[in-house]
């Protein structure tokens, strides 16, 4: 439960950082593009994780967990466009490219995880023949 928490807090902040960052996109054409598309995607790995967590099954769960991991993988494209379009300098967005790179590789590692199948916890009555 506490690293529940931990990641629930993680992706919100992720969120309220990028939220920041996109304010100082500038106003073009492109610049909105790629405002309006880190927002969604970098807003939605929180949503979606909350979403997995309440999820009814570990098949949901895991399918949940790669929705997580793709929309934080997004994220991390559109801030590589950013960063190597020089909309904003690389050392405002470092942190930011390393903690979607992170949220990918921990969701990534989740679903395969919560997909692997689990051992029966029913015993096995052995025969005595």
């Amino acid at each position: 439960m506490k690293k529940t928490a931990e990641l629930q807090e993680r992706t919100k902040s992720f969120a309220l950082r990028i939220l920041n960052l996109i304010e100082q996109l500038p106003n073009t054409i492109g610049g909105r593009v790629l405002a309006n598309q880190l927002a969604r995607s970098a807003t939605s790995v929180g949503a979606n994780y909350r979403a997995a967590c309440r999820a009814r099954s570990r098949a949901e769960f895991a399918s949940k967990l790669g929705t997580v991991a793709e929309e934080a993988d997004e994220s991390l494209y559109w801030l590589e466009l950013i960063r190597d379009g020089n909309f904003i300098p690389e050392r405002r967005i470092a942190s930011l490219v390393s903690e979607a790179d992170e949220l990918t590789a921990i969701f990534t590692s989740g679903r395969r995880s919560a997909s692997r199948p689990q051992p029966s916890k029913i015993k096995r009555q052995t025969s005595s023949s």
